[in-house]
């Protein structure tokens, strides 16, 4: 597997590391176990939203899966 470039693919692949399950693709938005949303920013932040409020902003995407996880 080539390894990831954009954002995206990064998330994708920490996801998929950390057996998080996407129930949904839209793009820039990854609807996920647990009711969490994740919003993709062109900036390289992923902001982890549960409904529609902004829990918090990660730039460390193994930090995002831990507390998703933990969650």
């Amino acid at each position: 597997m080539n390894e990831p470039q954009t954002p995206r693919e990064w998330l994708l692949f920490a996801l998929q590391e950390y057996e998080i399950r996407i129930v949904a693709d839209h793009g820039k938005l990854l609807e996920i176990e647990k009711g969490y949303v994740i919003e993709i920013e062109q900036n390289g932040v992923f902001k982890l939203l549960s409904g529609a409020a902004v829990v918090a902003p990660f730039v460390d995407l193994e930090e995002l899966c831990q507390f998703i996880k933990m969650s």
